[in-house]
């Protein structure tokens, strides 16, 4: 496995990547900007994944499906900066950490109701709602309740 410090400056590198490209990087990227050879940088690529859950990569690949906050396929999270949509949000509640990932910029997710197929969208900037459309939208988490716990620990 690799070490930590390494493990952290590429989780950066998939993060910044994502946010200025619209797309998760190629193992050959980051091997590349990590100085590697294209072998090394599959192994980290697959060494993030491991460490940073629930992140992905497409079954039997090497490609990269999913660094959370952000989605490498089309999902129904559709996010905007700064006019230009090219990011795709993991899932609701991970589309809201956008905002971390582009500081000063008004970040806007826009998704259909997987209920009843309306429009819904929000707007944040800086960790700040601006903008929720419904007013009355509330997320939802598709996690069955266990017995003799009222509540997860992570919600």
């Amino acid at each position: 496995m690799t070490d930590p410090r390494t493990l952290d400056r590429a989780f950066q590198f998939i993060m910044r990547h994502f946010a200025d490209a619209g797309r998760g990087p190629h193992y050959t990227e980051l091997a590349t900007a990590f100085g590697l050879p294209v072998e090394e940088g599959r192994l980290l690529l697959h060494d993030v994944v491991k460490a940073f859950s629930p992140s992905w990569l497409h079954p039997e690949t090497d490609y990269l499906v999913s660094c959370p906050p952000f989605h490498n396929l089309p999902t129904q999270y559709r996010v905007t900066v700064d006019g230009a949509q090219k990011w795709f949000a993991q899932c609701g509640f991970e589309a809201t950490a956008m905002t971390w990932l582009f500081p000063g910029k008004t970040v806007r997710v826009d998704a259909p109701c997987l209920d009843c197929a309306e429009p819904m969208a929000f707007e944040m900037r800086d960790g700040q709602f601006l903008r929720v459309e419904p007013g009355t939208m509330v997320g939802h988490l598709n996690q069955p309740r266990i017995p003799g716990k009222d509540r997860l620990a992570f919600l």
